[in-house]
């Protein structure tokens, strides 16, 4: 049984992988270190829901006591901070998405890994049973993908970064550039859309409606044929656990870290291409001064609305 230790319990991820883990019976959190804005009692329910065995007082201490890290915050922005500890002792550890918010921050992953951390992330989406088939059909079928349509709702990047984690996990690296195309509101509920450009010519748009839950959709077109699926949300945390316990058990790798950050990097693009009016922004261009998605600011809302929702 693989012992996770759990970073915090700000977003639903421990409660619903704590439960798919019991089905699962591959692994489980076995302790527990928090220092975000949930409160003691919602930690100690936490513990008892799940049978761990301590909850830490500092992060050292919880690695001392498992094989795999799992990084929960909600704000980004303290995910590096949190996984160190793991990465110094050489233990792995799972970033939840996202997996940074910045251009500095995605540099850092990028040269922990390369100087041997074993980094695992990010988004659900990215593993998802049916990205996984569509890319198995289309190669049986000698289908070359054109392009691709995706859609989320929510917010731009917290939950907006998982259509273009299962694009990207579906079309591979290399993306050139991303463009800002428009908004379209009528109500409280404006749409986004964004026009990204691979390397290889492969086009495609990815659309955020801000304010309201949305499936996540994809339309494929082929040089034969145009797919559209919506991803079953009830069996992407089953995806993602498998592929985390493939990778302790069997060592079968996930994405790279330069696949996480190339994704982290789109929205980037997008966000300072929105900024400049729709001005074409190349992945190499991004300016690493640039400040990015605000992962404090983001956790101050985060909170209040967990709180108001009690």
């Amino acid at each position: 049984m693989i012992r996770i230790g759990c970073v915090n319990i700000d977003i639903s991820h421990p409660g619903t992988f704590a439960k798919k883990m019991k089905e699962m019976n591959r692994g489980k959190y076995v302790a527990i270190y928090n220092d975000g804005f949930r409160t003691d009692g919602e930690v100690d329910a936490f513990i008892k829901d799940n049978k761990l065995e301590k909850r830490c007082k500092t992060i050292e201490e919880l690695v001392d006591m498992v094989d795999i890290g799992f990084v929960h915050d909600c704000n980004w922005d303290k995910h590096l901070k949190h996984a160190m500890p793991f990465i110094k002792s050489g233990k792995p550890v799972f970033i939840d998405k996202p997996i940074c918010g910045n251009l500095a921050d995605c540099n850092k992953l990028e040269a922990l890994v390369n100087n041997g951390a074993k980094i695992l992330g990010s988004s659900s989406v990215r593993y998802a049973n049916e990205f996984a088939e569509i890319k198995k059909q289309l190669s049986e079928n000698n289908e070359e993908i054109v392009s691709v349509y995706g859609t989320a709702g929510v917010d731009e990047f917290n939950y907006g970064v998982h259509i273009m984690e299962g694009i990207h996990g579906l079309l591979g690296p290399g993306v050139y550039s991303v463009k800002y195309i428009g908004t379209a509101a009528r109500s409280e509920a404006p749409v986004e859309q964004y026009y990204v450009t691979w390397k290889n010519g492969i086009k495609v748009v990815y659309q955020l409606q801000t304010g309201v839950w949305q499936p996540f959709d994809a339309v494929i077109t082929t040089n034969k044929a145009i797919h559209h699926f919506r991803v079953d949300i009830k069996q992407i945390y089953d995806a993602i656990l498998k592929r985390i316990f493939d990778y302790m058990e069997k060592e079968i790798e996930m994405a790279p870290i330069t696949d996480l950050t190339e994704t982290i990097k789109i929205y980037l693009a997008g966000k300072a291409s929105r900024e400049q009016e729709g001005t074409e922004i190349k992945l190499k261009d991004l300016a690493l001064d640039d400040k990015g998605y605000d992962g404090y600011a983001f956790e101050k809302q985060y909170a209040l609305t967990a709180r108001s929702n009690k």
